[in-house]
């Protein structure tokens, strides 16, 4: 929102929400009406073109987001090196709604204007008058345009809404009032609307016209360059036809200065250009990849986990993934395609975020697998190539540590990463499985005064370590499966064996596990306390019984650009495995925490506490 609203600021469908779309179901609904009524051969090229011509913008739009967010967390060739946060996401929520915009236009325009209804497909005069009359006035007006809304008056009511991105996105090119949008449509219906009463318009001309405003838009808000030099020494004069990333940052960052559109020509002829701007150019094509100091490697988990990347849909991305959109059933034929290409292709792991902490950097690196995949006994030796893969890239690049997150410290996929310390024993980089602060947390959100935990069966490293510092405390842990008893006795110290009990009977009110399924679930008595120790929430089928988080904290705010949620954890929480990775580096222990090897909890607690990460509950 601008600092002063002025009239006409909120979109008109503002108060319908996620509903906003229903705005086009009439126009849907006449499509579909004509074309049950008088079939396919009755459309003509320009009203079949207009639905697909907003699915296909709003496609564009999304290619250019991923990519841009994509190179910031590679770092590579970024122009302006600042975070990310949910504020501006949350700001910019609403690109879509001049798609929205924009389709009422096209079916306004075709309902009152008879030319429409005839246009072919093709006219190349139509075409040329259109770049010309975009090179002429649509430029020199927006121009002036622009300057005037740098006016603090219009400024303080319209424009500082837009520029309230300094580090901007592709989609930071359309978060604009509504009111400015009525004056940019105004300006971009001349090139479009002048040939068709011309008679030479076309279909194409205007579809590739308006690909063409969203490309460079795209393209000027994407805080990476991607324009080669060699094109401007190709061809100079195009210095004064077409912008940059990094001239048309400068604008958001300096204000006074890169006022056009998308081509430079009227800041050279009026004196606005802002003197820094080839200095700025040549200096974000030099900018190179990124070492990190630590890196997270993660895995996809449901086909849709491909959209809650960072590098996915924003609105998606940043809510946790358990958050269902209204959307979802859409996108599923693409996450299905998604999962394929990333099976058939996916050779190595992939960076999607960049993260900072005080002096450290951090990446967020993903094995391009899913959850299902790492149940298949026949893909463990193809996960654990792609995991060792990582590992060794990451040692070569000089990484102080790795943390192994989801299933990709699973044990009996690697041991938590002990295969890989073992098969390479000169290993720099540190492997950290976080078993030691997960310990930790689990320990302290056991309710103070607890004299009775149920254990459900589970083999996990971080349950048994709970289960032992439990006894170890005089808390009495009860079990029902035999096995898991006795592995689990023969690793107590003597005389604390009397705190683990066998019984089938005895179920008390607090209950820890990594697997505990709707059956088991059902034996509780009211009003039990669920306890996860595993990365995964546990299956909610209760209504009377209370389900805490998995192992969490929340994060310090010197950690920046953290504008997504961790898989199903709240905003600014992260697994208390990914943060132990942070605290080796923080703290530069020179140890792994691998196998059977644990982190000593309270010393990792202590350094959690110190380092400003917080706990969700109190214990």
């Amino acid at each position: 929102m601008a600092t002063r609203p002025g009239p006409l600021t909120e979109w008109p469908w503002q108060w319908m929400g996620n509903f906003k779309y229903l705005v086009l179901a009439p126009a849907a609904l006449h499509t579909a009406h004509r074309v049950a009524t008088k079939g396919w051969g009755d459309l003509d090229p320009a009203y079949a073109t207009m639905l697909p011509a907003l699915l296909l913008r709003m496609i564009h739009n999304q290619i250019w987001i991923t990519l841009s967010r994509y190179q910031m967390a590679r770092r590579k060739n970024v122009i302006v090196d600042r975070s990310i946060e949910f504020e501006q996401v949350d700001r910019e929520r609403s690109w879509d709604d001049q798609i929205i915009f924009n389709g009422l236009e096209f079916y306004l325009a075709y309902a009152m204007i008879p030319n429409v209804r005839l246009l072919p497909v093709w006219r190349t005069d139509g075409a040329i008058i259109t770049v010309l009359l975009h090179m002429g006035p649509v430029e020199f007006l927006y121009y002036w345009f622009h300057r005037a809304l740098h006016h603090h008056f219009l400024y303080s009511r319209y424009h500082s809404h837009h520029h309230a991105s300094i580090v901007t996105e592709p989609i930071t090119s359309v978060i604009h009032p509504f009111a400015e949008h009525v004056v940019y449509f105004m300006l971009f219906s001349i090139p479009t609307l002048t040939p068709i009463f011309m008679g030479c318009g076309s279909v194409l001309g205007v579809v590739l016209y308006i690909a063409y405003i969203d490309f460079m838009n795209n393209m000027g808000h994407c805080n990476f360059e991607l324009v080669p030099k060699w094109i401007f020494k190709a061809f100079p004069p195009l210095k004064y036809l077409m912008y940059t990333p990094s001239f048309h940052s400068l604008h958001h960052t300096q204000f006074r200065t890169n006022y056009s559109l998308f081509m430079p020509f009227y800041d050279y002829m009026y004196n606005t250009i802002d003197k820094s701007s080839d200095v700025l150019y040549e200096k974000s094509l030099k900018v190179t990849d990124e070492t990190p100091d630590l890196v997270h490697l993660t895995h996809m988990t449901t086909l849709q986990s491909t959209y809650h990347l960072r590098i996915g849909i924003a609105s998606i991305a940043s809510k946790p993934s358990d958050n269902p959109v209204w959307y979802s059933w859409m996108i599923w034929p693409v996450a299905w395609l998604s999962m394929i290409l990333a099976w058939v292709y996916g050779s190595s792991a992939f960076v999607i975020e960049r993260l900072r902490m005080k002096k450290f950097k951090m990446q967020t690196w993903t094995i391009p697998r899913y959850n299902f995949q790492y149940g298949m006994n026949w893909e463990r030796e193809s996960i654990n190539s792609l995991i060792e893969k990582a590992i060794l890239d990451a040692d070569e690049r000089g990484v102080k540590v790795l943390s192994l997150g989801l299933l990709n410290q699973a044990k009996t996929l690697n041991r938590s990463g002990e295969l890989f310390i073992q098969k390479y024993p000169k290993l720099r980089v540190r492997l950290v499985d976080g078993s030691g602060l997960a310990t930790a947390v689990v320990l302290k959100s056991i309710p103070l005064g607890t004299k009775k935990v149920f254990l459900s069966g589970s083999t996990s490293k971080v349950a048994h370590a709970t289960a032992i510092v439990l006894c170890e405390k005089g808390v009495q842990v009860i079990m029902n499966q035999k096995k898991e008893y006795d592995m689990l006795r023969s690793r107590l110290p003597e005389g604390r064996t009397v705190y683990l009990k066998f019984s089938n009977k005895d179920i008390p009110q607090i209950w820890i596990g990594d697997r505990i399924d709707d059956k088991q679930q059902q034996r509780a008595p009211k009003g039990t306390i669920f306890v996860p120790t595993s990365q995964f929430p546990l299956k909610k089928i209760r209504k009377d019984c209370t389900y805490l988080s998995t192992p969490a904290m929340k994060i310090p705010e010197t950690m920046e650009n953290v504008h997504t949620c961790e898989n199903w954890l709240p905003r600014r929480v992260m697994s208390a495995w990914r943060i132990a990775g942070i605290l080796h580096a923080l703290e530069g222990w020179d140890t792994h925490e691998c196998g059977d090897d644990m982190m000593d909890i309270e010393k990792t607690w202590s350094a959690a506490i110190k380092h400003g990460f917080a706990p969700l509950t109190k214990g």
